[in-house]
């Protein structure tokens, strides 16, 4: 028996990563730590796995913790009690158990003050839980009942920038510039398959993905995205954008690189910026394509511009149009870079 320990202690001494970054006495406390219904590997001893195992309570959970894996439960309730020790936990993932608002008691996320990442997809939230950890970089709440973005909620979440509400069941009163103040480095924001009928006012200048998917859009307001420099990804697939509801140039942004605008309801092409390099407009109404009117570069320019500022385009997908082959020359000659064009 004393040689099993002696090769198990060794084992925990040879870790590289372990032995670096936590003591060998603490090391070991955690593995004994370990709660009975989890796993703590020796190789990953900052990595405490307590998914797929029908929990419906979260076990006590040692000190050093640095993630935390309690997906694929029953879990209804987050325990302030259960985390009280895990004050070092960056990483915790609740996805897919049946955790309420009324279940998140209070003490517990504000106690988790090194936290960066927290996943709880899939649960039955009705509102963006509070107060959340203060150093938070990654807040994943897709798919749970949320109708409500307390005002303030997202205060000094300054370093949060990943936020995604997909799948839920906000509407325009929610999504507010009063209700995502706070988030000034944010990059990332998901609000797909939501109940929206309007483009999103107060999105931080930090902005470089949105995601609106599957929302009830119909207009965008001319200067909207004059307050997002930084925009680079726009997700506007499967909403109700007809032409009559954008200026035709609002989507001509240097900063844009992908711009989807898949199942809508348009007639024509919008005008795109020369640095745009992926354009999904498949599924629309759409009976032809001039590449002359569609181009950012004057075709007496073209040549001039072509080496340094020419048009980046590289995929086009005009499929489920009323368009017909064969590719439009013109096009062609304007979109010199395009390797896939779907027709």
């Amino acid at each position: 028996m004393e040689w099993v320990f002696t090769s198990f202690a060794v084992l925990l001494l040879t870790v590289s990563v372990s032995s670096q970054e936590m003591p060998y006495e603490h090391l070991l406390s955690q593995l004994q730590a370990c709660p009975k219904e989890c796993r703590c590997p020796p190789s990953f001893p900052n990595a405490v796995y307590c998914d797929n195992r029908g929990l419906k309570r979260i076990p006590k959970i040692p000190p050093f913790t640095w993630y935390l894996y309690l997906q694929n439960n029953l879990i209804d309730v987050l325990s302030a009690e259960a985390l009280g020790n895990a004050t070092q936990l960056k990483w915790i993932n609740l996805n897919r158990n049946k955790i309420t608002n009324e279940g998140v008691e209070e003490d517990a996320l504000k106690a988790m003050t090194n936290l960066v990442h927290l996943y709880i997809d899939d649960n039955l939230l009705t509102s963006v839980p509070s107060p959340l950890p203060p150093k938070l970089e990654e807040l994943r709440l897709s798919r749970n009942k949320i109708s409500k973005i307390p005002a303030g909620v997202f205060s000094g979440m300054d370093r949060l920038n990943l936020l995604d509400l997909q799948g839920n069941k906000l509407q325009d009163d929610a999504v507010t510039e009063l209700s995502l103040k706070g988030l000034s480095n944010l990059v990332q924001i998901n609000l797909a398959k939501n109940q929206l009928n309007s483009m999103p006012p107060g999105l931080p200048p930090t902005t470089a993905q949105l995601y609106l998917d599957g929302n009830n859009i119909e207009k965008i307001p001319a200067d909207y995205f004059k307050g997002l420099p930084k925009i680079a990804f726009i997700r506007l697939n499967r909403n109700k954008l007809a032409n009559e509801g954008f200026q035709r140039n609002v989507f001509n942004i240097s900063s844009m690189l992908d711009l989807q605008l898949s199942y809508n309801q348009l007639t024509e092409v919008p005008v795109i910026p020369s640095g745009l390099e992926h354009l999904h407009l498949d599924h629309n109404k759409i009976k032809s394509v001039n590449g002359t009117d569609i181009c950012p570069v004057s075709a007496a320019m073209l040549d001039d511009y072509f080496e340094e500022r020419g048009p980046r385009l590289r995929y086009l997908r005009l499929d489920g149009n009323e368009i017909k082959p064969p590719i439009p020359r013109d096009l062609m000659v304007c979109f010199r870079l395009l390797r896939a064009v779907v027709i």
